[in-house]
């Protein structure tokens, strides 16, 4: 009997630094990358086609894409936030596109400056695009479980927009993000059992560590059967619009949480390490996570 799988894909690239603010070098960026894939991850979001004036940490996501691009067997993602991000990315040659919006109109306003049914529509036009020319995508729902500005989710509103996307495309890729960190297990927990019950096991979750409840949220989305978990090295990250949120939940925390648990990533634990160490010394970050504090840890095979 084969052990259970999870599929880590670490942000650190892309989420992880954008909202630093002092311009990290190209060289280092690669390197960092490079740190991940060493350590036996295979799935990463490289960066982002925004606007260098609204996110200027991303203006050289096409340079490190093209690094990443070059280590065989690592499917690289990258963000897209509108139709000009869209066209750029879909030439980059990177093997899957992410779309994103927030579940709540004030979040939406605040991160992409447009009302929920503004990114909607031009998104559904770029997922009907997307497939035509037989590109991969994910799309990603911010704050489907808690909002900076409006609070607690209810569920109700956060399923009838998972419910509006998944029918965009049967067959695509979708994320619920904490992107607050202040979801609670039993809500994550029932949102994506809901979630899978209605629309299949499709679903990956992306978490953040803002009020220490990360790792418990990424056990209580496996328990309901999410398989991707998105995860930053070193717990680096936090939205720039979302007041308050920290950083991603560390990709060492979860993938110790599997590693106890007996679910198989692929992740060479040493190399993991110190690509975290590599991550939490990047000058202008704010790093998280728990597990490299923990001496014995570094003895671990």
């Amino acid at each position: 009997m084969t052990n259970p799988r999870a599929i880590i894909s670490d942000v650190a690239p892309r989420d992880g630094l954008q909202s630093i603010g002092p311009f990290v070098p190209t060289a280092t960026k690669i390197a960092l990358v490079r740190a991940i894939y060493d350590a036996g991850i295979r799935r990463m979001e490289i960066g982002s086609f925004v606007s260098p004036k609204a996110v200027p940490q991303m203006a050289d996501t096409a340079e490190v894409l093209r690094a990443a691009l070059a280590m065989p067997g690592l499917e690289c993602t990258v963000l897209v936030p509108n139709r000009r991000g869209f066209d750029l990315a879909a030439a980059s040659g990177a093997q899957r596109l992410g779309l994103f919006m927030s579940v709540t109109e004030s979040h939406n306003k605040a991160n992409l400056n447009r009302t929920r049914e503004e990114s909607f529509a031009d998104l559904a036009a770029i997922v009907r695009d997307a497939k035509a020319a037989g590109l991969e995508l994910r799309f990603n729902l911010s704050t489907v479980f808690h909002c900076p500005f409006e609070g607690v989710v209810p569920d109700g509103e956060a399923l009838d927009w998972i419910e509006r996307v998944v029918a965009l495309d049967p067959a695509m890729e979708v994320a619920l993000a904490d992107t607050t960190g202040n979801a609670a297990p039993d809500q994550v927990r029932r949102i994506f059992e809901r979630a899978h019950r209605s629309w299949g096991l499709r679903f990956a979750f992306h978490g953040h560590d803002t009020y220490g409840m990360g790792v418990a949220n990424v056990s209580a989305a496996w328990a309901a059967g999410v398989r991707i978990f998105d995860s930053a090295a070193g717990g680096l990250g936090g939205c720039p619009f979302a007041p308050g949120a920290t950083g991603n939940v560390a990709t060492e925390d979860v993938a110790w949480l599997f590693r106890r648990m007996g679910v198989e990533t692929g992740v060479d634990w040493n190399r993991l390490l110190a690509a975290a160490d590599l991550a939490a010394q990047i000058p202008g970050g704010t790093p998280g996570g728990r597990l490299r504090g923990v001496p014995s840890v570094r003895q671990a095979a």
